[in-house]
């Protein structure tokens, strides 16, 4: 379902309100607010890629990877502080990765176009992208790293806290047969995993979702991963990157002039 921005209603993704008031108003008339339910895909392997997705609030979306076997591992997690689908590319490329919608809510979404024909008008614009692409690379090394490095304690542990910053929210609906596919683990494992974290009432869980009571105690389990790609955010794009206590819903922290 996609409709009209209007101006008095909050932006609610933090790429966004860094762009500087000029390069907002190129911008705005292309942006459609769309929303979408957990589990929509955005786009498969090999699909032209038709749109930039900015998720609003709590929403969230995830690159996965497709294997032979039918599984689907995820790569890197996007939320408010950042966008999904063609932000640098010229064109509708080809899609690489699976792109599904993880948290639904709201989003902005621009036919890439639009966006192709704004960054033309506008340098700071194209630069401020090309800033956020260098982020999400950076999100994408740590990823690898952290797979091959560390326990799956640690990556679930780190997993939860990079959710819980995105969407401002504790409350995140999610199976353990969702997490466990999504980090490349066996059900039974991952079960184990939860066991000992709600034993160390890190999180609670119910049917379908999964609470995060005590982000502290998960911090402590988890690997530095989460917290490299926020120091990198903040050295790149200060401010974009949601802080630890931000709310759902949130409009970011202000780095332009955008309203």
């Amino acid at each position: 379902m996609a409709n009209a921005y209007k101006k008095s209603e909050p932006i609610g993704n933090n790429l966004l309100r860094a762009l500087r008031s000029d390069d907002w108003e190129i911008l705005q008339p292309s942006l459609e607010q769309w929303s979408a339910p957990a589990g929509t895909l955005l786009h498969e392997p090999g699909d032209a890629v038709r749109y930039a997705y900015f998720p609003r609030g709590s929403a969230m979306i995830s690159y996965l990877v497709a294997l032979s076997d039918g599984r689907a591992i995820e790569t890197a997690l996007i939320g408010r502080e950042g966008a999904v689908g063609g932000i640098v590319s010229q064109g509708r490329l080809p899609a690489y990765t699976r792109a599904e919608v993880q948290v639904g809510g709201s989003f902005f979404r621009i036919d890439l176009h639009h966006l192709e024909e704004a960054k033309s008008r506008s340098l700071s614009l194209r630069h401020l992208f090309a800033r956020y692409a260098d982020c999400l690379m950076a999100q994408l090394f740590q990823s690898v790293a952290c797979s091959a490095a560390h326990s799956i304690e640690q990556r679930t542990a780190r997993w939860l806290l990079a959710a819980t910053e995105r969407t401002g929210a504790g409350n995140l609906t999610l199976t353990q047969e969702q997490l466990a596919a999504m980090l490349g683990v066996g059900r039974s494992y991952m079960s184990r995993v939860i066991r000992d974290l709600r034993q160390r009432d890190c999180i609670e869980t119910g049917r379908g979702r999964l609470a995060v009571r005590n982000p502290a105690g998960l911090r402590s389990l988890a690997c530095e991963c989460n917290a490299a790609v926020s120091r990198h955010f903040n050295d790149v794009l200060e401010g974009v990157y949601p802080a630890e206590k931000s709310v759902a819903g949130s409009r970011g922290v202000p780095l332009g002039k955008a309203q």
